[in-house]
């Protein structure tokens, strides 16, 4: 068996400047995977972490450099071992699970046993100059009942507290992106608490959280850049109460169902998230979606285009679309 790999980098334009701790985003850049076989096309698409200085130019050198295995034949648990977690691996272990679904004739959710349902995802707001302005923001995406607040350590009771305030009837959870100290987190909690917040992802940075074992947080904790993969769960499980999972971490579909579940067979809480990536990167988070208490998934929504085949959404929901997509049979 041999494959024909093609591999070509994206940019996506924002439909404005999105803001997190740390970093202002325009664009958001990615490669795409195909793998083609006796005419079956697979895609994928990875755009990798931006805190681990993944970019598209190294995610496209990966790929090249395994160029011949790929091509020979690989498998996705030989994927595994051939590419480390990321977005070059994303790319590749999607477009896999794209070809096996037509190669086989059958869908991704035969594959797996997991049925396909729609599912609500948050509307991230990002961080503006002003309370007001966030405020602002919050209240014209009020056909979203869960927002996703990013946060830094700036007046981040004042930030929320201006958003409660718009929107009394919403579910808010709050992203730092590891913007805030130990120190910071114990003072704003309790108020945070009493807006009724029901999530804060990330407080501290990656590998400098160890503070919160033992901290009983009257708010779940999420770890985002703490956890990569599964080997970050065994100090994950000691710190935090909710895991995201993002296929540009794990290294694709395969890997992050296997940390899924582990970490419900743990215990912990599950969200799915993304790196604004199109309908392409969404389409197997999807498959994760269905695992999770909360869904990230509105990564399109910051772009001024989409592909033309796409996920459905309809205001908060998402499903899968009608015709034929990723992980459909052809």
């Amino acid at each position: 068996m041999s494959l024909q790999l093609n591999v070509h980098k994206t940019f996506w334009p924002l439909k404005a400047p999105f803001r997190i701790t740390g970093h202002v985003f325009t664009s958001s850049g990615a490669i795409v995977v195909e793998l083609v076989d006796d005419g079956h096309v697979g895609q994928g698409e990875g755009l990798g972490a931006y805190y681990l200085d993944e970019n598209p130019d190294l995610l496209l050198d990966q790929v090249e450099a395994v160029r011949a295995d790929i091509e020979r034949g690989v498998t996705l648990d030989e994927l595994q071992e051939l590419l480390p977690a990321g977005g070059a691996r994303n790319a590749v272990d999607c477009a896999l699970w794209d070809l096996n679904a037509k190669r086989q004739g059958q869908s991704v959710w035969r594959m797996t046993g997991i049925d396909p349902n729609p599912v609500r995802t948050v509307f991230t707001i990002g961080i503006q100059e002003t309370a007001a302005e966030m405020a602002e923001n919050a209240a014209r995406a009020k056909g979203y009942p869960v927002l996703k607040v990013k946060l830094d350590g700036v007046q981040p009771v004042e930030r929320m507290t201006a958003i409660r305030e718009a929107r009394p009837d919403a579910t808010l959870v709050i992203d730092a992106n590891q913007g805030f100290t130990f120190d910071q987190l114990k003072e704003v909690v309790e108020p945070l608490a009493k807006l009724g917040v029901a999530m804060i992802e990330q407080p501290l940075p990656r590998g400098g959280d160890e503070e919160l074992e033992g901290y009983q947080s009257p708010i779940p904790l999420c770890a985002d850049e703490s956890c990569l993969h599964r080997g970050d769960l065994p100090e994950v499980l000691k710190r935090y109460d909710m895991v995201n999972i993002k296929l540009d971490k794990t290294g694709g579909l395969t890997e992050a169902l296997a940390l899924a579940k582990e970490a419900k067979e743990a215990g912990k809480q599950l969200m799915v998230g993304n790196m604004v990536g199109t309908s392409l990167s969404m389409a197997p988070a999807y498959v994760i979606a269905q695992l999770c208490d909360f869904v990230d998934l509105d990564g399109p929504l910051a772009l001024k285009s989409d592909y033309a085949r796409r996920m459905c959404y309809a205001g908060a929901v998402v499903s899968s679309p009608e015709t034929d997509f990723w992980g459909c049979a052809a």
